[in-house]
């Protein structure tokens, strides 16, 4: 249970799992990082999927693994002229400091910024890669899933939105980030900044049960799997 984000790939993950392994059973839950987290320390989950880095109060409890490496797209409609940005811009345009799309080469509207929900591992990893210590504005429209913020973004010229580079869709534009398109090529390289760790969070040892898909997941199977939908595989 927990991020949305990783929840598609921890899903081909279990279906892979599940055909070679038809008498265990895995059970993938979306519901965000912070929620997986409370179901982890419940007891009401085996396994966290945490798309943002552990606080060190959260640390002293749980253990993580990082599984992959997830690119981070920040999304325009695809009518919008604007065809790369900047790491400040980035942040001074979802902190309310720039508020027209003509102040960052673009056409004369208002921007509209589209953030995630507080406690999402998305919403959390870009505050730490964009925003720093700038707060996000409070004008900006909060959306609690990526496929909202998709949404939104795609009928909406003056939206700007984030989510993880391999749940943009055709019909979302990819901007530049201080002119280095987000393709796969470049996260792995190291030439695209905005990078976060896709992470696998326990509560002390596993189950015996639930033991051998985490180590599936690690396998050179799994991250075989999780290349092949565009995530760069654990180094």
């Amino acid at each position: 249970m927990g991020s949305t984000s990783i929840q598609p790939f921890a899903e081909a993950l279990s279906e892979v799992y599940l055909s070679d392994n038809p008498e265990d059973n895995v059970e993938v839950q979306g519901g965000g990082s912070t929620a997986g987290l409370q179901a982890v320390r419940n007891g009401l989950a085996d396994i966290c999927m945490c798309s943002r880095s552990l606080s060190e109060s959260e640390a002293e409890f749980f253990t993580s693994q990082v599984i992959a490496q997830d690119g981070f797209a920040i999304v325009v409609n695809p009518n919008n002229p604007v065809e790369n940005l900047s790491m400040k811009e980035l942040q001074l345009i979802f902190a309310g400091a720039i508020d027209n799309w003509k102040q960052v080469g673009g056409e004369d509207y208002p921007i509209r910024p589209i953030t995630r929900e507080e406690g999402s591992g998305t919403r959390e990893s870009f505050v730490q890669l964009v925003m720093g210590t700038e707060k996000i504005s409070r004008k900006a429209l909060t959306q609690e899933s990526n496929g909202a913020v998709r949404e939104l973004v795609k009928g909406d010229k003056a939206a700007i939105g984030y989510m993880s580079l391999n749940m943009t869709g055709p019909e979302l534009k990819k901007v530049k980030v201080d002119q280095v398109a987000p393709t796969p090529e470049a996260v792995q390289s190291g030439q695209y900044r905005l990078v976060r760790p896709f992470y696998f969070v326990t509560l002390g040892p596993l189950r015996p049960e639930a033991e051998p898909f985490f180590e599936f997941v690690l396998s050179d199977e799994g991250q075989t799997i999780l290349e092949s939908e565009g995530l760069v595989r654990n180094p």
